[in-house]
């Protein structure tokens, strides 16, 4: 069962959907050449895609360049509709860390021809994710420093004052097309710097000076 764990609370709350944003950082936007988006770009993975601290990223063989994106990702909390900005931290129930994992080839062909790209991002163990805390465990939730290693070299390292939609936004944006449940993700974006991720590779994410921090490994898919 993929649970959501956040220490303060008992018993942990399953996860429900996973709604990620695409090019929510400008440097991000450029390193992949892409236009900045004038609403939230957003997307769906599967629950099968969820792994905890600690698990491994499975290298489909679909796949020959698999990249991560590290993000902030905010737990909804309660059941909310057309939620005004200025409330939907109330919403909130924990921030914590995610890997967007992404089979980037075969997202690009998708794009290419003009077809959706969820199997790009929906394949077994493609978003690893932290323990979740409180949102009052943070001055600023936009103004925290977000960091990836891979194998002790920094990769992607930006601040959550840079993305172009903050999660208040994010929040009103989705609510007014879903109805936000209790164990909702929200992926809210990745800095610049994604990249490859190869057999054996040890990957921690950090966030804020709170130190909550993500490690994962990447390994080939073992064959059947």
């Amino acid at each position: 069962m993929s649970n959501i764990v956040i220490p303060e609370l008992q018993p942990a709350t399953q996860v429900n959907n996973i709604f990620c944003i695409g090019r929510n950082y400008q440097k991000h936007v450029e390193e992949m050449g892409g236009e900045t988006p004038d609403s939230p770009l957003v997307f769906c993975k599967p629950k099968n895609t969820i792994i905890f601290d600690g698990g491994l990223i499975l290298l489909p063989p679909e796949s020959d360049e698999v990249h991560h994106e590290v993000e902030l990702v905010a737990a909804i909390g309660k059941e909310g509709k057309r939620i005004n900005r200025e409330e939907a931290q109330d919403y909130i129930m924990g921030y914590g860390l995610g890997i967007d994992v992404t089979a980037r080839d075969l997202q690009r062909e998708a794009k290419k021809n003009g077809n959706p790209w969820t199997i790009a991002k929906g394949f077994d163990t493609f978003a690893p994710i932290s323990r979740f805390y409180p949102p009052e465990e943070f001055d600023d939730i936009n103004d925290v420093e977000i960091k990836l290693e891979v194998n002790e070299e920094v990769r992607q390292h930006g601040n959550t004052s840079d993305m172009i939609f903050s999660v208040d936004k994010l929040i009103a944006y989705l609510s007014t097309m879903f109805t936000l449940s209790p164990g909702d993700l929200i992926f809210t974006g990745t800095p610049e710097g994604v990249s490859k991720l190869e057999d054996g590779d040890m990957i921690r994410a950090t966030l804020g000076d709170n130190q909550i921090d993500l490690n994962v490994s990447a390994i080939h898919e073992p064959s059947f």
